[in-house]
């Protein structure tokens, strides 16, 4: 289960790749936003569960609604990779049914350690790649991520090529908004 930002969702993804590849016989089920399906539709044996958090699952009686139409897929092991209040109410209804649950890590007080004004602790933190390899680790799962296996490059759409030109210059993508304004860039540092 991930239900965040963007970015945050798809930093699960080499992860996934890196357990299916390494258990193929296990099946995963991903619960996120609905935005954010086509991110794991590649990946073999990756089931997707559209979390509808303004419907269904809004609200505490929606999380009830959402332990129960999860635990009518017969899940045998629960990975919450998100560990806010949503995941953690589900993850304590799947430990007291009986499941085996692990939860993500985030080094929240790590990086705080690392950003205050005064006194930081300068130390290597762990990439959110190691911290969710950690959590399958805990439900008996092991991943390496050492060699790491790509997916094919895909095309650009013909729209995306007609805009492009046929120069084939060297692009960088830029997203420069965020869901919080704290983690936008400037847009005056972005054009310089």
């Amino acid at each position: 289960m991930r239900l965040s930002a963007m970015g945050d969702v798809a930093m699960t993804v080499p992860v996934l790749r890196g357990f299916v590849e390494q258990n193929p016989e296990i099946k995963i089920t991903v619960v996120s936003r609905p935005f954010f399906k086509p991110f794991f539709d590649t990946i073999p044996t990756v089931a997707f569960f559209a979390f509808d958090e303004k419907n269904r699952h809004k609200g505490f009686l929606g999380l009830m609604r959402l332990f129960s139409d999860l635990k009518s897929l017969d899940i045998d092991a629960f990975a919450d990779l998100h560990n806010v209040l949503r995941s953690q109410i589900i993850r304590t209804l799947f430990a007291l049914s009986g499941k085996k649950v692990a939860f993500t890590d985030k080094g929240r007080k790590e990086k705080k350690e690392l950003t205050r004004a005064e006194n930081k602790i300068f130390k290597p933190l762990k990439s959110m790649f190691e911290r969710h390899t950690e959590t399958f680790n805990k439900l008996g799962f092991s991943i390496d991520l050492s060699q790491p296996n790509f997916p094919a490059k895909q095309e650009l759409d013909a729209e995306i090529r007609n805009i492009l030109g046929t120069k084939n210059p060297k692009l960088i993508g830029i997203a420069p908004f965020a869901q919080y304004e704290s983690k936008v860039y400037p847009l005056d540092l972005m054009q310089k």
